[in-house]
């Protein structure tokens, strides 16, 4: 039995049966709706998955291409929904457990964050693997012209420009970002106070704050649950942008892994980067 639940609580699920098959999938459309460098979804038999509690909190967008996004209408954590014949695709970032010896590839490879590297040997595809025989959705063009950073919802209904000096990038592990963003990761950019500016949309940021946290607040878009950054006028000395939201390379990358205490047991970190088991040590 496999668990896991959003990051509210409002909504948790489980699969009693095997996974057959996980995939990073990073097409552009994953990286928003995550707000990660990709996301990552373990197939399992319709038949073996239950919601636990809350599916009535799951709300659904089905504007972006041939499947819905779930999503905790409360919390903005993806949640599982997906089905494709006999399998439904569960997000693997949030389960509390392994997730057993199947095969794992990346996905939609051509479609991949400029700023994230994959250093590890699985499998690589442009878009589907060739079994599955499915064309993918062309990416998104920005609204905004270009000249600044820029970054964008899932559905386009909130947009936002990056104005202030970038500070640093961290790719983090802990239990709350992995729930928060439905992914094995939390990929977040650092700018100062007053750094973002939002375009349009600002009216639709819901958020929600981890009750027992000094700090940890998500804000997502209502309508298809992709994660933003805080909006202005919100006290704080920084303001965390998740990079599956930028619609433009930012130049920096990631500089260490932090949390990887909390990792998930089943995910290899590979690559050159510096790894903490907590937050790193002060510079």
């Amino acid at each position: 039995m496999t668990r896991a639940e959003c990051l509210c609580g409002a909504v948790g699920y489980e699969v009693d049966a095997p996974f057959s098959r996980l995939s990073h999938c990073h097409c552009s459309r994953c990286r928003k709706a995550h707000g990660s460098a990709f996301a990552s979804y373990a197939e399992a038999p319709v038949r073996h998955f239950r919601f636990t509690r809350g599916e009535a909190n799951v709300e659904r967008y089905t504007g972006s291409g041939s499947f819905p996004r779930p999503f905790c209408r409360h919390c903005g954590s993806v949640v599982p929904g997906d089905v494709y014949e006999d399998r439904i695709f569960v997000p693997a970032g949030p389960l509390e457990g392994g997730v057993g010896e199947i095969p794992m590839t990346h996905i939609f490879v051509g479609s991949k964050a400029p700023w994230y590297e994959i250093h590890d040997t699985l499998p690589r595809f442009d878009e589907y693997p060739p079994e599955l025989g499915t064309a993918g959705m062309p990416d998104r063009t920005p609204t905004e012209p270009p000249g600044v950073l820029r970054g964008s919802c899932l559905c386009n209904a909130v947009g936002f420009v990056v104005e202030g000096p970038l500070l640093v990038a961290r790719n983090c592990h802990c239990m709350r970002c992995r729930r928060a963003r439905a992914a094995v990761h939390a990929s977040n950019l650092f700018v100062a106070e007053g750094g973002v500016r939002y375009t349009r949309g600002d009216g639709r940021v819901g958020s929600y704050k981890v009750p027992e946290a000094e700090r940890f607040t998500q804000f997502f878009c209502r309508t298809c649950g992709a994660k933003l950054p805080r909006p202005p006028g919100r006290s704080s000395l920084q303001v965390a942008i998740p990079m599956g939201a930028l619609d433009d390379d930012p130049g920096i990358r990631p500089a260490c892994h932090i949390f990887v205490g909390s990792k998930a047991p089943w995910y290899e970190i590979t690559g050159p980067l510096p790894q903490y088991a907590e937050y790193p040590p002060p510079a």
